[in-house]
């Protein structure tokens, strides 16, 4: 049984769909949210477990997540979205592109990874030890148990390999901070791996759409054409 995402919508025009990171909600696109909607009919969405959505019982897995933008495509009837991920939420939108290419306008990728070891070495051993540091306590303390199920996406649920990212046929934004947490060989590597691609590093931090977002916001619009078709 599908769930009900929480979402907010603003704009017309052709649907552009946000995703966002690990642990988050929408709101981390407060800064692109208006801007996009003078263009778009933009949706910037809670996933599973994520922020006002139901956690419901089915697997917290990125591929789960994908099935889940998939059911709410249906409900809100539409049938082809441009989709904007970060993060986890850029993961999502990979795999998605992957399973439901025919859902796909144009796809941005920031700060994505298709395996752990894209990650930067110290966060990555931040993140693994977290995780198996908790375990002990997650029965006992539900806030652990659920900071545990958020990691596990980070330790435990790498999405592509190089060979399926060729599998992607929506023309793609590869987009990232100049100062990222992701390896910039590797989300070099997820542009090369995606036949048609275009790679952009942004001055700034994983974060970069809230850090730097006027060059963010307009290297997003020129990727879409703004009221391009």
């Amino acid at each position: 049984m599908s769930i009900s995402l929480n979402y907010i919508e603003k704009g017309a025009g052709d649907a552009l769909i946000l995703l966002h990171g690990n642990g988050e909600d929408y709101s981390i696109f407060e800064n692109q949210i208006d801007e996009f909607a003078k263009y778009y009919h933009v949706f910037a969405l809670d996933t599973r477990g994520h922020g006002k959505s139901p956690r419901g019982d089915k697997p917290f897995t990125i591929s789960q997540f994908a099935d889940d933008l998939r059911d709410f495509m249906n409900e809100q009837g539409i049938d082809k979205a441009n989709i904007l991920g970060f993060s986890d939420g850029g993961n999502i939108a990979m795999l998605f592109a992957i399973n439901y290419p025919e859902r796909v306008n144009k796809l941005i990728l920031n700060g994505a990874n298709y395996e752990t070891s894209g990650v930067k070495k110290y966060f990555q051993l931040i993140v693994d030890a977290s995780y198996h540091l908790m375990k002990p306590f997650e029965n006992k303390n539900e806030k652990l148990k659920k900071k545990r199920e958020m990691l596990r996406l980070m330790v435990k649920d790498p999405v592509n390999s190089p060979i399926e990212l060729s599998l992607i046929k929506a023309k793609t934004l590869v987009i990232a901070g100049s100062r990222d947490l992701i390896k910039e060989s590797h989300t070099k590597a997820i542009a090369n791996g995606i036949t048609n691609s275009e790679l952009c590093i942004i001055s700034g931090s994983h974060s970069v759409a809230r850090t730097n977002p006027k060059e963010y916001n307009k290297a997003v619009l020129g990727f879409l054409g703004k009221d391009d078709d």
